[in-house]
Formats: structure tokens, C-alpha cells, sequence
């Protein structure tokens, strides 16, 4: 590799040919502060934070997009750049709203700590004429506020390349550009999926999850009313970071803890419906391949994914998998087999859900959800907003004990808990599948090959004389590469797993926010996902079909996967609709 040789700050460093003076910074342990710039996805040199002098150039550049050359001299914190993005700053909030204690994002606001870091106060700002917007609310899972907005394109941009969305952008020219839909259409009136990837991209409060923790509080107080709580394997490989845990540390036993401190009458684990939805999808699977039916099937679990495909190629819903996501199968299982178990009235019962992705907050609303008679799961709450309530209830996270999940809802394996990360879904349904075709144990429950964070994998599995041919894609723009792929003949598999977020549900739009600075230099989505694989490794039970509580709920209740009583419960219906941008 050629090392480009240069000087920054008066000392001498070398880099790789073709990096930028803020890749060269970074591999240097020199930092140049960014807002706009987010890696591979946003690059447009436009928020001027990251500005720095360089010598014989006619004015600042922006670092994140001036490439590196021989002999080079930068300075990244004169007095020239100080004063530079301290004005550029000012500017900023001169057409802000700066109402930060009623902020969803105060305290975590990448605006609001560059800010404090170059001294701009109260005061330190352009007045004049400002921008009128009205909050979005239309979509069901999030809230635009464009008071907020600073017109960086980190959520234009990360609908448009990372999901293949596009449903938002820039309307309007000079100082009337506002982001928003065609023809300002609320977000709720387009194909948007709901996955909240913009959420997660987003440096300010201008885009943030619709939140439901108020209602939730009341409803725990009313003594007429049994409020269980699922909690999704992702959630435990995210939450900690809320409470100032390294990313990537499992905080399972403190989060089953909290969850009992908050009032919950039963805290259960969506780890249990994971292995229920394996038995239903692995035993649907089969019976394609050995019936001729729809190939290759499409796992259902994720629902920004699901809106995605019936949205952009309907064609393809009959590829879906009728199954539930495990979120809602657990919510049917709550208000049946548990209801009827405990001797509750299934209208007494209230199933909330902590996830990590904001479209379980449409897929909660969606049709055919309501398998007996009332709605599967009532709420759905992401990680941030769980963390709210933790924070708001006055409870000391980080010296709480470990507890344990509460039986029978709360007992899961360790092939359910890697559905978090993508490739989960598929090894967990091939552990089962490869065992129930073959009758044989398997040797090796790791199927590693389906593993990792790449866009796109493929694995071919010889299994009972028979070549499988299975894909597994993450983020939708992956998603719509391969389904393209299949649809063109260009690729043949049985079976595909895809997931609607950038390394499955570990990166989903409900998880905790951090900074461009993190994201840009480390795979958040790698070190999440080690925790959940982790978890697996280390227990004692990790294939869906020997987890003895869901033996016995077929034993006693469902009599066996694919029965009538499991479609009614289990199983769901898609429909097609039309592309509005």
C-alpha cells in the first residue's frame, strides 16, 4: 500500500494514498470534528464543521472530502479554523429552534456538544428571519420537526443509498430549502417502511420516534389491567450504552431487572416467540420444498422489510413467509394460551413491546394482526424510549442485579437470541430444518457462513441428498439488489433472510444514537452482534425445537407446528401496494 507522507498540526504522519485529510486525522489520533459527514453514505463537504487550513490553499477545506498529497501541511485547530466553525455554528442556530430541555436529543445532540465545545452560548447567534415549519406526524412511527433541521443529508441520504427509499429530500432552493417529501406529502402518505434508519442518522431532534411511554406508565397503574413486557434479543446488546456501557456490552440480567423495578407484571423475553417462529417457519419451509410450493421462501420477521417488499416488488409477497414476527406471535401466544393458562381475560391483558426497530410500531397497527379478537401487541417502544423510562422512574441502572426472565413466556434458546444480528434468522431456522429433514443431530450447530456483517451472503448446505441454496441480505438497498437478482434469473436460491436494517436488528432505528464521530470508525453492528453470539455460545440450549417451553406449548395447546390452531394464531397475510415518493 503507498503511505502519503504530510505534516498535520506540525508533526509528521503518514497515510494511505487516496485518504482524506479527516481519514488521515482519524488514523493518526488527531480528531477534526464533523456534522454532516457520515462514511460511504454522506460525503458532501457541506456543514463546514470539519474545516482545516492548509497550507497554500486560497481558503479552509473541508477535510472530509480533500484528498491527502505528498509533502502536505495541515493545521486542524488554528485560530483561523477555531473562529470558523464557531461562526459556522452560530449561523446554524440562527435558524434553529433552540428549545433544548424540551429536546428529545438534549444531552445526545452532536449540535448541542459542538456548541458547548467552541463557546457558543445563548447569545452567540445571528438573529433574524426564521424558517416556519409544522411537525410531521402523519407516519406511525416517527415525528418530523424541520425547526430542528440543519440540512445536513445525513437522513436524505441514508434513505436514498443505505435503504433505496428515497422517500425524503430537498424541496425548495436558498433559504426556503426544507427536507421533505414529493410535493409535501406528510411521510405518512408515502412508501416510506418505517424502518428509522433516518432516526438513527439524524445529528439533532428533527426526526425522532413517535413516544408512547406516558400511556404505558398509566396503564401499569391501573390496577385493572395485566401489563406483560417482551423485550427483543437486540434490545440486550444496545441498552447499556443509555447508561454509559461500552458498545457492546450485554446487559441482559440488569435490563430483565429494570423492567420488574418499572412495574411490570410479567417480564418475558421475545427470544421465546423467536423459537416459535422457527418451528412455524422452519416446518413451512419444508413443506415447500417437499410440496412444491412458492420458492424461495422470504423470512417475515422484519417488518420495515415486509413494507418494503409490498411496496417495491409485490410481485414477491408470495415468497413471504406466512409467519407472524416473533413480536406478534408472542403477542397472539399472550392472549391465548397465557391468558387462558393464568385466568385472565385477554381484554385485561396488555402486551408492550421493547424493540429496537420503529416499524414494529406500524406492524403493531397493521391488518390481520389480531389473531384472537384484540390486537396482538398493544405498544412497541424502542430501546431510547425503554431507557426514558428507566431514567425518568429515578432507577439507578448500573448498580442494579441480575435477574432472570419470568416463566413459561421467558425461556428462549440460543438460536433465537442471534436473530438480532442478520444471518440469525437463517441459522436458526437451519439448525432446525437440516435436524427435522435429515433426523440426524447435527455435528456443528454454527453455520458460519451466513454470518458477518456483509451486505449480501450466500451458502449452498448439502442436507438428506439435497443441495440447499440459501441468501441472507441486510439494509434494503441489498435487499433490492438481490431480490432484483432473482427476479432477473440471475440467482436461484430456497431459501432468503433479509432484514430491513444495515446488519439486522442490532443497527435497528430504535436503537441507542451514536455520534458521526463513532459511527464513521467503528462497526457498531459487528460489536453488538458479538454479544448476541456470545449469548448463544453460552447456552445450554440452542436449537428452537429442544426448547422444552415451546415443546409444551405444541404438547398442550398448538398440538403441532403448522396445525390449524398455529395458522390462526400464528400466521399473517400481506398485502400489495403501489410506490407513492
Amino acid at each position: 500500500m503507498e503511505m502519503i507522507n504530510l505534516k498535520m498540526n506540525g508533526v509528521d504522519i503518514q497515510a494511505p494514498a487516496g485518504s482524506t485529510i479527516l481519514e488521515a486525522a482519524r488514523l493518526n489520533n488527531i480528531e477534526i470534528p464533523t456534522l454532516c459527514y457520515l462514511k460511504d453514505i454522506n460525503e458532501i463537504g457541506a456543514c463546514r464543521i470539519c474545516v482545516v487550513e492548509v497550507k497554500g490553499a486560497r481558503t479552509l477545506v473541508t477535510s472530509c472530502v480533500y484528498p491527502i498529497n505528498e509533502g502536505m501541511e495541515v493545521w486542524t485547530s488554528s485560530p483561523l479554523v477555531m473562529e470558523s466553525r464557531k461562526k459556522t455554528l452560530q449561523l446554524i442556530l440562527s435558524n434553529h429552534d433552540r428549545k433544548c430541555l424540551s429536546c428529545v436529543r438534549s444531552g445526545n445532540c452532536e449540535l448541542q456538544q459542538l456548541c458547548r465545545k467552541y463557546g457558543v452560548d445563548d447569545e452567540g447567534y445571528y438573529d433574524g428571519e426564521r424558517t416556519v415549519c409544522e411537525l410531521d406526524t402523519t407516519a406511525a412511527h416517527m415525528v418530523r420537526d424541520n425547526t430542528k433541521c440543519i440540512l445536513c443529508r445525513r437522513c436524505t441520504s441514508t434513505c436514498e443509498k443505505v435503504q433505496a427509499v428515497g422517500v425524503i429530500g430537498a424541496n425548495e432552493r436558498g433559504f426556503r430549502t426544507n427536507i421533505g417529501s414529493q410535493f409535501e406529502m406528510g411521510l405518512g402518505e408515502t412508501s416510506c417502511v418505517s424502518c428509522g434508519q433516518c432516526i438513527v442518522a439524524c445529528p439533532t431532534g428533527a426526526i425522532y420516534e413517535k413516544d408512547f411511554t406516558s400511556e404505558i406508565f398509566d396503564l401499569i397503574a391501573d390496577p385493572k389491567k395485566h401489563v406483560v413486557v417482551q423485550v427483543a434479543p437486540a434490545v440486550r446488546a444496545a441498552l447499556g450504552e443509555e447508561f454509559g456501557y461500552e458498545i457492546g456490552t450485554d446487559v441482559e440480567g440488569k435490563l430483565a431487572a429494570s423492567l420488574r423495578r418499572l412495574g411490570f407484571d410479567k417480564v418475558f423475553d421475545t427470544n421465546f416467540s423467536a423459537d416459535l417462529t422457527i418451528m412455524e417457519e422452519a416446518t413451512e419451509f419444508l413443506d415447500r420444498v417437499q410440496n412444491g410450493g412458492v420458492l424461495p421462501m422470504i423470512t417475515s420477521c422484519s417488518p420495515g422489510w415486509i413494507k418494503y417488499c409490498e411496496h417495491y416488488f409485490p410481485e414477491m409477497t408470495e415468497n413471504l413467509s406466512s409467519c407472524k414476527s416473533p413480536q406478534q406471535m408472542f403477542g397472539a401466544i399472550a392472549k391465548s394460551y397465557y391468558a387462558e393458562k393464568e385466568g385472565i381475560p385477554k381484554e385485561d391483558i396488555v402486551v408492550v413491546s421493547v424493540m429496537p426497530c420503529t416499524a414494529k410500531k406500524f406492524e403493531i397497527g397493521r391488518d390481520d394482526q389480531a389473531a384472537n379478537g384484540v390486537a396482538d401487541v398493544d405498544y412497541a417502544i424502542t430501546t431510547r424510549e425503554l431507557a426514558r423510562m428507566i431514567k425518568r422512574y429515578g432507577i439507578d441502572f448500573n448498580s442494579l442485579p441480575n435477574e432472570e426472565f419470568d416463566l413459561p413466556l421467558g425461556l428462549g434458546t440460543g438460536a433465537a437470541v442471534i436473530f438480532g444480528a442478520t444471518g440469525g434468522v437463517m441459522e436458526a431456522a437451519l439448525r432446525t430444518a437440516v435436524e427435522k429433514l435429515t433426523g440426524d443431530e447435527l455435528a456443528s450447530l454454527d453455520f458460519k457462513d451466513v454470518r458477518g456483517v456483509e451486505g449480501i451472503k450466500e451458502a449452498s448446505y448439502d442436507v438428506a441428498g439435497m443441495t440447499v441454496k440459501v441468501a441472507v441480505a441486510s439494509g434494503l438497498a441489498n435487499a433490492k439488489k438481490l431480490l432484483t437478482m432473482v427476479k432477473n434469473g440471475e440467482a436461484d436460491y430456497h431459501f432468503i433472510e433479509i432484514m430491513g436494517c444495515p446488519g439486522g436488528c442490532v443497527n435497528g432505528g430504535g436503537q441507542p444514537q451514536q455520534p458521526g464521530s463513532v459511527r464513521n470508525f467503528r462497526d457498531i453492528r459487528a460489536e453488538r452482534a458479538a454479544v448476541l453470539y456470545n449469548i448463544d455460545k453460552n447456552n445450554p440450549i440452542r436449537k428452537s425445537h429442544e426448547n422444552p417451553a415451546i415443546i409444551e406449548l405444541y404438547d398442550t395447546y398448538l398440538g403441532e407446528p403448522g396445525s390449524h390452531r398455529a395458522h390462526e394464531l400464528l400466521h399473517t397475510t400481506y398485502v400489495k401496494r403501489t410506490v407513492n415518493k
